[in-house]
Formats: C-alpha cells, sequence, structure tokens
C-alpha cells in the first residue's frame, strides 16, 4: 500500500493524537467519517498503523530519571545476540531495546526513580545480563519531540 496525500494528512493528525474520532478527522479532512473509519482500517490492515500508544509523563509518576546505555558485548563467549535481547527485554525499567551499528551493539533507554535507582539498575540487572561488556550512560537532560515528515 501507498498512502496518498489524504492517507499522510490522517497519519499526522493521528500521530499529534491518536485518540481523536473519526468525526472529528472527517471535519479535518473533508472526507465523511465511513470514508475516515475505512482508510483507517485500511492502513491497520497494511502494517502502516501499528496499534496506538499512550504517553505517561514519566516525572508524575515518579520516575525522574532517563538515562540512554550504550552497551557493547563481550567477545569472551560468544554470547548470542538472542540471549542477550531476551534478558534485557525482561527488565522493567528497560523502556527501548535497539540493535545499532557503531561503538556499541545495543542503545537501550532506561528509566528509574532517580540516580541511586538507576545505579542499582545498572550493578544489579544491566551489569549481569549475559554477554553484557563496556556501557557507557549519558542522563537524559531534557526531552523535545520534533514533528518528522509524518
Amino acid at each position: 500500500m501507498t498512502p496518498d496525500a489524504t492517507d499522510l494528512t490522517l497519519l499526522c493528525a493521528l500521530r499529534v493524537d491518536a485518540s481523536r474520532s473519526t468525526a472529528d478527522l472527517a471535519r479535518e479532512t473533508g472526507l465523511s467519517q465511513p470514508a475516515v473509519w475505512r482508510r483507517i482500517q485500511a492502513l491497520r490492515d497494511a502494517g502502516v498503523l501499528k496499534g496506538s500508544r499512550l504517553r505517561l509523563d514519566r516525572d508524575k509518576l515518579g520516575f525522574g530519571v532517563t538515562v540512554f546505555l550504550g552497551v557493547k558485548l563481550a567477545t569472551k563467549g560468544r554470547i548470542s545476540l538472542e540471549d542477550f535481547e531476551r534478558a534485557v527485554v525482561a527488565i522493567p525499567e528497560v523502556q527501548t531495546v535497539e540493535h545499532v551499528l557503531g561503538p556499541y551493539d545495543y542503545r537501550l533507554r532506561v528509566t528509574a526513580r532517580d540516580l541511586a535507582d538507576f545505579e542499582r539498575v545498572l550493578r544489579r540487572r544491566i551489569m549481569s545480563l549475559p554477554g553484557a561488556g563496556q556501557v557507557e550512560a549519558n542522563v537524559l537532560l531534557s526531552e523535545e519531540r520534533l514533528p518528522g515528515p509524518l
């Protein structure tokens, strides 16, 4: 499926607020409500829309620290990527796991209540993962989401 201009308008509107009603989206696009619903269903069926997410305010929930970790797997023991990935996704504080090219094998986004809590997660959970080697931490100071092409 190749999204047309109307599909892209719908995707942009949903990216800003995925909870918008089809009636609201119909007013914005000039389509009928059933036409908007059919287009959204077609985007889902084609795999363009992969569900929707709820964005939580981590600070208000008591998770005031976000750290990005670069993890280089140890070469000794030749741990499999699957073993590392299986173990790291089981850690609730790890929000994202990205397999990347560059000086590190993985980039993790980790949330914690504070720096002491992060240190506990790092020492007890992440550094004890199968194959975990060198780790570099970058503490998030602020975050702004910039609109992309969609």
